[in-house]
């Protein structure tokens, strides 16, 4: 089965509306207890994480489709804000980390804020597609902050132009990408979708070490005899939050891929070995600190809030993984509810990965409905590459 068509086969309770993912106010907890109570009652709906294994759904690979190449640092633009200290060093630091040539970094003036109005970010697209041409693919902006245009994440909105009507609804169905589970090396090109990553961690300090382990990644898995890197899939107590456990594969190797695969049922690993991806649901995501994260890993929670970065709601971001080393995650940026295509699709990730794509295109490629996701980490990381970046 492809990735393209795959959806139809979930069961309707996983792909609709049916909760928030928020905890705070006390409409949203009710909504989320009826919305618990609908999945647990409803023939089609999420098994609970403590189901037996004979109610648990049958685990297959969906098919990725076989890609050739993957983006380089020739296709990849730099952005640098002029007006924030942290985007000048860390984008200095990246322009020299990946030989990023000077014609492929563009310097501009951007409040350092978490939210741009719409006025400010139809300007800043203005320039950025006029300085960058068609070859230019993907982007790595040197921020934390600005990371939102109201309601859309900054890189869903210059990926996907700026929908006005999603902040109006934000649990609604919003712009399908159709980059989505494709073969192309171009999106741009192919798609119009230029794709974006935000270099953002708590500090210059952080992002350096965030720039060198995506350097270091490179070329480094997959090897003929190498030892195997580890992929955790965790169903959490937290039933809602888990429901990506619909999209998991089998556990077990693959070998080809030199991949194991691991499907854990508990609030949080401790003391995991050569971690390439963890994928997890729960507001908050204890002993990260304690993970054996592999340069060029990936890891994400699926909550409301991840990609809020400049003011308190009572859940944990995505720096929190970018702090514990991961190379690169995800999170979104307004409510998006549980609607599964809102949030990375743990086998496209790992099959694109695994074909030797970048971190940004594995992440773009496993989101469907990429309008709030902020993308955050090292774009140009490739472990299973087999070529200069």
């Amino acid at each position: 089965m492809h990735f393209s068509s795959f959806w139809r086969t979930l069961p309707c309770a996983a792909l609709a509306a049916l909760c928030v993912l928020t905890t705070s106010p006390s409409a949203v907890r009710a909504q989320d207890a009826a919305a618990s109570a609908a999945l647990r009652s409803s023939p089609a709906a999420a098994p609970s994480p403590v189901a037996s294994r004979a109610s648990q759904p049958a685990r297959q690979w969906f098919k990725a489709p076989r890609v050739y190449g993957r983006l380089t640092v020739r296709e990849v633009g730099l952005v640098i804000n002029l007006d924030d200290p942290y985007s000048v060093q860390v984008g200095e630091y990246y322009a020299k980390a990946r030989k990023i040539p000077e014609d492929q970094i563009l310097r501009v003036r951007l409040p350092v804020r978490g939210e741009l109005t719409v006025a400010e970010f139809d300007a800043f697209r203005q320039q950025v597609d006029a300085f960058f041409g068609e070859q230019t693919q993907a982007l790595a902006l040197a921020w934390r902050l600005p990371y939102a245009v109201g309601c859309n994440s900054l890189p869903g909105a210059l990926a996907l132009g700026y929908d006005a009507k999603l902040c109006s609804q934000t649990c609604a169905a919003t712009r399908p990408s159709l980059y989505f589970g494709s073969d192309t090396t171009r999106p741009y090109t192919d798609y119009r979708v230029r794709l974006s990553m935000l270099l953002a961690s708590r500090d210059v300090k952080g992002a350096k070490a965030l720039i060198d382990r995506g350097v270091k990644a490179d070329n480094t898995l997959g090897l003929k005899g190498g030892p195997t890197a580890h992929v955790h899939f965790v169903t959490t107590s937290d039933a809602i939050r888990s429901q990506r456990q619909l999209l998991f594969p089998p556990a077990g190797k693959l070998p080809q891929a030199g991949v194991e695969v691991f499907l854990d049922k508990t609030d949080a690993l401790r003391h995991a070995e050569r971690v390439l991806v963890y994928l997890t649901g729960r507001t908050h995501v204890d002993w990260l600190d304690t993970v054996d994260f592999l340069p060029g890993a990936l890891g994400d929670h699926l909550t409301s809030f991840g990609g809020v970065l400049d003011r308190p709601h009572g859940q944990m971001t995505v720096l929190s993984w970018i702090d514990a080393g991961v190379t690169a995650s995800y999170g979104t940026t307004s409510e998006p509810c549980a609607h599964l295509q809102k949030f990375p699709n743990p086998q496209a990730l790992v099959l694109f990965y695994a074909q030797g794509a970048t971190a940004i295109e594995a992440y773009w490629k496993s989101v469907a409905w990429p309008q709030q996701g902020l993308f955050v980490g090292e774009p140009l990381a490739a472990p299973f590459s087999r070529d200069e970046p």
